[in-house]
This record gives C-alpha cells, sequence and structure tokens, in this order.
C-alpha cells in the first residue's frame, strides 16, 4: 500500500482537517517534477554542445559559473529561518511548495500543542479525583483506621503537583510500619481532609438522579457507603479508559504526521536532488511535535495507575481493558452468510412452488390466511428488512470512514459490522421462511391437519425464539450488541426521565418507522389470547378496546420521541429541539386523525369528516418532516454552499446520489397519504398493501439513517471531536484542593 492510502486510512476520522495535507503537497511535488523534465534539455543535445566548445586546458582555472546561485530565505513564524539554494528552472514552484509546506507544519504543531494543553487541564482534574476517591476507600473500607492512614497513608508522586507540566499521579497506599522506610524526600501525602471539601456529583443520566436533580441538588454531600464508593469507582474507571484513548490518538497524530514530513522531504530531495529534508526535519524534530515527550510520560503513569488501583495490580487484565485488541474478521461470518443466504433463496422457491401447485390462491381459506396468519409472520419481514437496511449503511459507513461507533457511543472491538448484521438478518430469515413453509405443509396435507394446534402456534413459537436469544445472558450471538441495543430502547421507553443521547433519539426515530411492526405484536395478543385461534377465529380486532390501542401504539413512538426534545430543551436551551418536537406533537396529531378515519373505513362507514381532518393534518406533517429530513438531518439544501444546494462537505463525490436522495425521501413521505387517499391495488390484499407501505417505510428510514450519520460525522470533524466527555464523581467545593 502506498504511504498516502495508509496515512489516510490510519488518520482519526473527526481530525482529518488538522493532519498534514499529504496529497496537496505531493501534487505539487508531482507538478514541479513535470516542469524541470519539460524544461530540462536533452541530455544528447547538451553533450554535443560540450564537445564545441573551447578547451580551457588540464592545470587552468576552472571558467565563471554561467549563473549565479539564488539564496531564498523562507521565513516560519515558529522555528529559525530555513535557507534554501534554489536555482535554476523551477525555483518560484519550489518557493510555493516550501510555503505551503510551513503553512502545514503551523496548522499540525497548532493543533498538537492545543490538544496537549486540553490533556494537561484532564490530567490535573484526573489527579484531583483520584485524591478524593482514594481518600473515600479509605473512609469507607477502613474507617476503624482512618486516623493512621491519614498520617502516614497516601502517597503522591512528586511531580504530581511539579510547575513544569503535570503528570498522571502513581498513587501508593502504604501502612503506617512502611511510611517511614518508603516516604522519600519530596513526597507529601494526601490528607483525608479532602473529603470536608467534596461532594457527589449527582449527574441527571438515570430516572434517579434525574429525580435527585429536580427535586434536590445535583451536587449532594458525602454519604460514605460502599454504594457511592462503587459507582465513584465505577465512573473513574470510564475516565481512565477514555483519558487513555485521548492519549494513544495524540500520540498517533503525532506519530503520522511527523511520518509524513520526513516521506514528503524525501521526495523533494529525489526531484530536486538537493539535501533538503535533513535541515528542515531537524526543525520539525525539535518542535513540540516531535519533542514533547508529555504524552508518553503520561500514558505511562496513566498505566501504571490504572493497573494498581483498578485492576488489583494485574498488568494483563488492566491492559486488555486499556487496549483492547483489533476487532478480527472471521471466515465463518461470511461462511454463515453465504450458508443462510442460499437457504433463503431455497426456501423462497419452495414456498413459491407450493403456493402455485396446489393453487393456494384461489383457495377457500386463503383469505382468511392473510386476515389472520399474514399479519403474524410480517413482524419478521418488517425486523429482517430493517435489519438488511443497517448492513447496508453500516457497509458503507465502514467504507467512506464514517466512525460509527464513536457516534453511536458504542466499543470499536464489540461493534458489529455489515457481515454480522447480514449473518443475524439472514439467520432469521431462514427460520421465519421455515416457519412459513412448515406450516402450509401441515395446513394443506390431509395426513397432518389433525396438528391443527402445533400449525396455529408456530408464529408464537418463532416469536419466543426470538425473545430467548435477545435476551440471553450467555456470551453467545453478539451479547454486547443485544444489550446494547437493549439499554438504548429501555432509555426510549423511559423517555424523559434518562439523559438523552445520540443513540437514544437515533433508536427512537427507528421506533417510528416500525409502528406496523409494535401493531404486529398488538395483533400477537388479540389473536392468542382474546381470539379463538384454533379455529382461525379472530374477533377481538372489532372491540372498541383493540380500536383505541391501535391508535395508541401508534402514537407511543413520536410521544417519546416527544419527551426526548422537551428534555433537551430543558438541558441543553436549544430552541431547534423546541421546533423539533413541535414536528412530532404535529405527527401525532395526524397520526390520531389517520387511525380515526381508518377505523371508519374498517367499520364500513367512511367518515367525509375524519378523512378532511386526517388529509389536512398528514400533508402538514408531511411538509414538515420532509423540510426536517433534508434540511436539518442531512444538513443538505445549502443556496451558498460549495456544492449548490447540498452542502460544503460530501462523502460521495457523485452528487447525483445526494438528489437522488432528496427526491426518494419526498417520494416515499408521500406514502403517508395512502391511507387517507383510499389508494389500493386491487390485486393485493389490504393486510399486504399495509404490509407493502410499511416495507417502503422502513426503506426510507435506512435512507434517512446514512445521511443522518454522515451530518453527524461532519459535525464531529468540524469540531474535532473524537471524544466524550465523561463526568467526574466528586465536585471541589471554590475549586479546592489541599496541596
Amino acid at each position: 500500500m502506498k504511504f498516502g492510502k495508509e496515512f489516510s486510512s490510519q488518520m482519526v476520522p473527526e481530525w482529518q482537517g488538522a493532519y498534514m495535507d499529504y496529497s496537496y503537497l505531493k501534487k505539487h511535488l508531482k507538478s514541479l517534477l513535470k516542469f524541470r523534465q519539460q524544461n530540462a534539455a536533452p541530455s544528447f543535445t547538451r553533450q554535443r554542445h560540450a564537445m564545441y566548445r573551447a578547451f580551457s586546458g588540464l592545470t587552468g582555472q576552472s571558467p565563471p559559473k554561467a549563473r549565479e546561485e539564488e539564496v531564498v530565505m523562507i521565513p516560519h513564524s515558529a522555528y529559525q529561518a530555513l535557507l534554501v539554494k534554489l536555482s535554476g528552472e523551477g525555483a518560484e514552484q519550489e518557493l510555493e511548495f516550501f510555503k505551503k509546506l510551513d503553512l502545514e507544519f503551523d496548522k499540525v504543531r497548532t493543533f498538537y500543542e492545543g490538544k496537549v494543553q486540553g490533556i494537561k487541564e484532564n490530567a490535573a482534574e484526573l489527579s484531583k479525583q483520584m485524591d478524593a476517591l482514594i481518600a473515600l476507600r479509605i473512609r469507607v473500607e477502613r474507617p476503624d483506621r482512618m486516623q493512621e492512614t491519614a498520617a502516614a497513608g497516601v502517597i503522591l508522586s512528586p511531580d504530581a503537583r511539579s510547575p513544569k507540566g503535570v503528570h498522571m499521579d502513581v498513587i501508593q497506599e502504604v501502612e503506617r510500619g512502611e511510611a517511614n522506610t518508603n516516604v522519600v524526600e519530596g513526597l507529601r501525602p494526601a490528607r483525608l481532609q479532602v473529603l470536608e471539601h467534596v461532594k457527589i456529583n449527582v449527574d441527571p443520566d438515570t430516572p434517579v438522579s434525574t429525580l435527585k436533580n429536580v427535586v434536590m441538588s445535583s451536587k449532594l454531600e458525602l454519604s460514605f457507603s460502599k454504594d457511592e464508593l462503587r459507582r465513584a469507582e465505577k465512573k473513574m474507571r470510564k475516565a481512565f479508559i477514555e483519558f487513555h484513548q485521548q492519549l494513544r490518538l495524540l500520540k498517533s497524530y503525532s506519530f503520522l504526521n511527523m511520518l509524513a514530513f520526513s516521506k514528503i522531504m524525501k521526495k523533494y530531495d529525489k526531484i530536486t536532488s538537493r539535501n533538503a529534508s535533513k535541515t528542515y526535519l531537524q526543525i520539525v524534530d525539535t518542535s513540540s511535535l516531535g519533542s514533547s515527550d508529555e504524552i508518553y510520560i503520561l500514558l505511562e503513569k496513566l498505566e501504571a495507575s490504572y493497573i494498581k488501583h483498578f485492576a488489583n495490580g494485574n498488568r494483563r487484565e488492566g491492559m486488555k481493558v486499556l487496549r483492547p485488541g483489533a476487532k478480527r474478521e472471521r471466515h465463518r461470518i461470511t461462511f454463515l452468510l453465504g450458508v443462510f443466504s442460499g437457504c433463503c433463496i431455497a426456501l423462497i422457491a419452495a414456498i413459491v412452488v407450493s403456493v402455485y401447485a396446489r393453487n393456494l390462491l384461489q383457495h377457500n381459506g386463503g383469505r382468511q390466511y392473510m386476515t389472520n396468519i399474514f399479519p403474524l409472520y410480517s413482524l419478521f419481514g418488517y425486523i429482517v428488512l430493517h435489519m438488511v437496511m443497517h448492513g447496508a449503511d453500516t457497509y458503507f459507513w465502514r467504507r467512506l470512514r464514517v466512525n460509527y461507533p464513536f457516534i453511536f457511543g458504542s466499543k470499536p472491538e464489540t461493534s458489529l459490522g455489515f457481515r454480522e448484521v447480514l449473518v443475524v438478518a439472514s439467520g432469521l430469515s431462514v427460520l421465519t421462511l421455515a416457519a412459513i413453509l412448515a406450516h402450509l405443509d401441515l395446513e394443506m396435507d390431509p395426513e397432518t391437519k389433525k396438528f391443527r394446534l402445533l400449525t396455529e402456534l408456530l408464529p408464537l413459537f418463532l416469536i419466543a425464539v426470538v425473545l430467548v436469544i435477545t435476551l440471553c445472558p450467555f456470551n453467545i450471538i453478539y451479547r454486547s450488541s443485544r444489550f446494547f441495543l437493549i439499554r438504548s430502547t429501555l432509555h426510549c421507553i423511559c423517555a424523559p426521565l434518562y439523559k438523552v443521547t445520540f443513540i437514544d433519539f437515533f433508536m427512537a426515530d427507528q421506533m417510528t418507522s416500525q409502528i406496523q411492526a409494535i401493531r404486529s405484536l398488538q395483533y400477537y395478543i388479540c389473536y392468542y389470547v382474546w381470539g379463538d385461534f384454533r379455529k382461525r377465529s379472530n374477533e377481538c380486532t372489532n372491540s372498541s378496546t383493540y380500536k383505541f390501542l391501535y391508535i395508541a401504539v401508534a402514537v407511543i413512538p413520536f410521544w417519546l420521541r416527544l419527551l426526548q426534545c422537551l428534555r433537551r430543551v430543558f438541558e441543553e436551551k436549544n430552541a431547534m429541539q423546541g421546533l423539533n418536537g413541535l414536528k412530532y406533537l404535529s405527527t401525532v396529531v395526524a397520526l390520531v386523525m389517520r387511525s380515526l378515519y381508518d377505523i371508519t373505513v374498517q367499520n364500513g362507514n367512511p367518515s367525509a369528516f375524519w378523512r378532511i381532518m386526517a388529509a389536512a393534518t398528514s400533508g402538514i406533517t408531511t411538509i414538515y418532516n420532509t423540510y426536517w429530513d433534508i434540511v436539518v438531518d442531512w444538513g443538505l439544501l445549502q443556496k451558498k454552499s460549495k456544492n449548490r444546494w447540498l452542502r460544503d462537505k460530501l462523502l460521495i463525490s457523485n452528487k447525483a446520489v445526494y438528489v437522488v436522495a432528496i427526491v426518494s425521501n419526498i417520494l416515499l413521505r408521500l406514502v403517508w397519504m395512502q391511507l387517507v387517499l383510499d389508494f389500493h391495488l386491487p390485486f393485493l390484499h389490504r393486510n399486504a398493501m399495509i404490509a407493502v407501505i410499511a416495507c417502503l417505510e422502513i426503506l426510507r428510514r435506512g435512507i434517512w439513517n446514512f445521511f443522518r450519520l454522515e451530518n453527524e460525522h461532519f459535525s464531529n470533524v468540524e469540531n474535532y471531536r473524537a471524544f466524550k466527555s465523561i463526568p467526574m464523581p466528586f465536585y471541589y467545593e471554590k475549586d479546592h484542593h489541599i496541596m
């Protein structure tokens, strides 16, 4: 792999604008090489001309030079001026190259120094938090030895408060008898009195902490309980891991840019036959980018502190947490994907053959099957389609280097790639298609008609299998991803009691596109609890309770999304979230109106009033949602952008893709109006038509997901946001810290 591609592939995606522009400098050198080649005289002509010159003798002085060398000084604001001798053709191009190189070096150095300064501040805060944690640990775990430990016991490294720089403390807890032998001159004990000036931060990220923030305060007095210590240690672990990741990324940033400057200067020397790289790279090496060892020292001290205080001194276990191994691509995943895909094709073919061979479309029970059984199996179709769309999105996100694990807040080493997602989707498809084929075969075969009860219970059995796999506590079938999905879903359901993160409202948006799947779950309860499924009879759909729930389950996802917006308005004081909440409120109104009209249609007495109300509210919310999708969520339709009517930065170079996405979103949003306009295909059953519309909405959501994350990715790039802020457990009153 060429260095340019390797350099791009190893960049921190959110910092890509802060790296040296290697490709631009390389293009500049190529143009310089081309210019020199075009203006160089052919070697044969130069040799012939040399033969006709006057002989200067063997002992005479050398002839005067035809042209004096021009000395050009290239200034730089951060280091001594660099003198480069430029002569002959291409001097101006070389000067422009060095000017651009200096600008790139200034950009890289400034960015690095700013990040190092932020790292120092974080290290100082983390050291203060560790002082409080150690004191709290002693107070909780050794209350009977507080006095003697306070007198002898918590020792910090001398450079922890050094005025020359802030370093991570390696904290040692020592016994009173060891204090006299282990204390080195200059070490100062951290006093337990620090707890007198410390309170617990109550972050409103759970229902209990949210209620505490509302009723009491966000800062509470220490209770010195084991549960409080456990929560503080959990937060500190997260803070250490996140801080370690910051140090690793900054270390990688420094190394890659140093390597890029070395590569580009060697190319310059090769093209111009000069030896300027040695001088220039000495200046780069002596700058803060190359000579700063603070990051390396902090990294070592942080690892030592984590191993001692959070891994019980076990270095292997500690480093496994701090430096998790890279995710390995397993061949069996590709193999299983091929097997399941082949099985799906075979099962689909078998179902089609069975339907046409037995003339099931003209069968007397065909309409009854579509009314009662089809909605049961369609649930799995919605889930599989959504997973396939997510797998496709994941493939393109990874291909275009969108850091989707960071955006979602999941661990990179456990986040699912597109193959894993498609394997799960294809596996569920195999189970569903096999159940459908078995259902048809058991029902139509005269010898198995007596197993009618077993036949009707197949969909319920399938639901049970999916739930068991999803909730399985054992570390199989991507447990971390399953639990991450469950946790995010619970956060959505309990809105607004949980703090709203990106994955929470992203998951709630997915739920708004799965209304028909939620209604299918309602139908399961109706069919198997209230209905007589043995006779395939279901009268509960005509009850008033079912009709009320039919509306309620459609409203719930949008209502939860509205509550999330209100929570963000309260916390972030962002007026845009209020407008976003108004969008979901209009959707709730439109859904209620449309559902009321749909109920009148099912009763065989369509109401003109409810049809007008449904059409008006659906039209308003369709326009509102479409505008928000394209302009706010995707960041497109910017009139003054570099890419007219799109946005300044695009992941996909082909602009037609964005135009197609905009048009597709508008058309698929108009599907919302289908039930209101009573548009039905004569050859499709009503339930089949509902399923088609639900699938189109899932397709629209899959397209929306891709461009929504693209916009979020560019927001992170614009703000150089590569880390997530971790809330600290302790709050120092008036920033008090005992020295």
